[in-house]
């Protein structure tokens, strides 16, 4: 059984990793675009931070300015697939590739220790703080894709052409779309740097594949009414994810290397029980109907034997 801290712990990294999961939420979901930029840009958040914090600079400073760096990585992006025609797959790992050794530049030295310095999480208690940040981050982006520039960024992820029709420029949602996207990540990246004390060049390796199980089991559970629905079941998602791994990482002969196996799992466990689901419904719905059917005919049958 998972001990109460441990359960506390796993609910405290979901919800820091909950932010980095919406912003994967609003290329994959939303814009339909497949960002790898996320493993740099998270490491670009956390690298601003540590530095920034290391310098003596104000903790809360640190997060807008890491959040700003990954507004500028997203916004390369975007313009690499739009402005550039190259491909949105290839222009994430271009800009992914380019992210390692700029954030090499930013943190000068492959890991920064933060751990007697002054974080967000030394001015608040992390319980009160981080359902507020999550909170004011899901009204600002709820509140944002319901005006009419994010009405735009959902419609081009629904249907760019039939968009672009109505004359709106989907190159310039596309490019706020991953902007956004990667602030977020790298928002996340400052918090999850300050939380665990420091920063290092490898720590946002694999995001992506994270932040996609979020959404995956947000949606998978708690389904996707709306956009409302759909980020608060992100955020959920995030929660479970963080403390299914940590019911896995349990188990006596895993251990703390074999997570990305266990994320693999969880990720392909997510997309295959709904299609399963889905398929084993439509099968009793087809079996229901043919005996519908076939009752039917037999009464019929009765029914004519009886008058003849």
């Amino acid at each position: 059984m998972m001990s109460l801290s441990s359960l506390l712990g796993a609910v405290e990294l979901g919800l820091l990793y909950s932010l980095m999961a919406l912003g994967v939420y609003i290329t994959f979901r939303i814009l339909d675009f497949p960002d790898l930029t996320v493993d740099g840009s998270f490491t670009t958040g956390g690298g601003i931070a540590a530095v920034m914090i290391s310098h003596g600079y104000n903790a809360w400073l640190t997060c807008i300015v890491a959040f700003m760096g990954g507004l500028i990585a997203g916004t390369i992006t975007g313009l690499l697939h739009t402005k550039g025609k190259i491909n949105g797959l290839l222009s994430g790992i271009l800009m992914m590739i380019a992210l390692y050794s700029i954030n090499m530049r930013i943190m000068g030295k492959p890991n920064i220790a933060i751990i007697d310095a002054g974080t967000v999480f030394t001015t608040a208690n992390p319980w009160i703080l981080l359902p507020v940040i999550v909170i004011i981050v899901l009204l600002l982006m709820n509140w944002f894709l319901h005006t009419d520039l994010g009405l735009a960024l959902r419609a081009t992820g629904d249907n760019d052409r039939m968009i672009r029709s109505f004359g709106a420029n989907t190159d310039t949602t596309k490019i706020i779309g991953v902007s956004l996207s990667n602030g977020l990540v790298a928002l996340s990246g400052a918090l999850i740097a300050q939380q665990s004390g420091f920063a290092d060049i490898s720590m946002g390796i694999g995001m992506i594949v994270i932040g996609l199980a979020s959404v995956i089991i947000g949606e998978a559970i708690f389904g996707a009414r709306n956009v409302i629905h759909a980020t608060i079941a992100v955020v959920l998602g995030s929660i479970v994810y963080r403390i299914v791994v940590a019911l896995a990482l349990r188990v006596e002969w895993l251990d703390a290397s074999d997570i990305k196996v266990i994320t693999a799992v969880i990720v392909i466990i997510a997309l295959v029980f709904p299609t399963a689901s889905r398929a084993i419904k439509q099968k009793q719905l087809a079996k229901r109907r043919t005996l519908e059917l076939t009752g039917s005919a037999r009464q019929g049958a009765s029914g004519g034997d009886l008058h003849a």
